[in-house]
């Protein structure tokens, strides 16, 4: 394997960005992609980076499956479509005036708070009624998969290992998208279809999918975000709160 040398160094106060930083705070979730499809081997070149991300025991507990099918893709659209729709459906009738339903939706939001967080909720409204896409046209995708018998924590290794694909490729000039709206595939009636399709057998479940292309325009660049504060337990001793 052929690498290119890069300057490591600790940075002084107020140095400028150095290439690594300047791939993570430009890289943007890119949300409409052209037609052109990502050659094979770029392909292999980003699976062979998350290869080399952090896992427990470097036991690299992963699997991925490449999709680049545009009908096996339209029909994973329509599938999340149609699960959308429902949901759209049942979260406005549980939102509705009557108190029951209210209780109701409140004793399913304490029981699943993250499936039933705004921002799904809202998300599946908008694709249920078009104004939001799923795949958003890219024309690979890269199916994540994880090894329940991981030693470590699966979530954060799938996590890590995502996020250094989503890295590697937008410094090929692709643009990536993280699409968890994928997981209705395996809820339902959907679930043995798809795991029969896919040949998702145990210990390997379903984690998510990360939509890869050509993006349109130019949509990388620095953006405005919250600052979340930090408790600072410092060398000498001192407690403070880092902002």
């Amino acid at each position: 394997m052929e690498t290119t040398d890069m300057k490591c160094s600790i940075p002084e106060s107020g140095a400028p960005f150095n290439q690594v930083e300047e791939v993570v705070y430009r890289r943007r979730s890119v949300r409409v992609y052209k037609k052109k499809q990502v050659p094979e081997y770029v392909i292999q070149r980003l699976l062979e980076t998350a290869r080399f991300a952090p896992s427990a025991g470097n036991g690299q507990t992963w699997k991925f499956i490449v999709i680049q099918d545009p009908a096996m893709i339209k029909e994973m659209e329509a599938d999340i479509l149609s699960v959308c729709k429902k949901i759209s459906k049942w979260f406005y009738y549980l939102n509705g005036n009557s108190k029951k339903k209210s209780f109701i939706s409140r004793m399913i939001q304490r029981l699943i708070p993250a499936d039933t967080h705004p921002v799904p909720f809202i998300a599946s409204h908008l694709i249920a009624e078009g104004s939001a896409g799923i795949f958003h046209g890219a024309p690979t995708l890269i199916m994540m998969l994880v090894d329940k018998r991981t030693p470590g924590d699966s979530a954060i290794e799938a996590g890590i290992t995502g996020e250094t694909i989503d890295l590697t490729a937008h410094s090929f000039g692709l643009g990536t998208c993280w699409v968890s709206f994928s997981k209705l595939l395996f809820k339902g009636a959907n679930k043995k279809k798809w795991n029969k399709r896919f040949n998702i057998k145990y210990p390997y479940s379903f984690v998510t999918v990360i939509a890869i292309g050509h993006p349109v325009g130019k949509p990388d660049g620095y953006v405005v975000r919250e600052t979340k504060k930090t408790d600072w337990f410092g060398a000498d001793g001192k407690f403070k709160i880092v902002s």
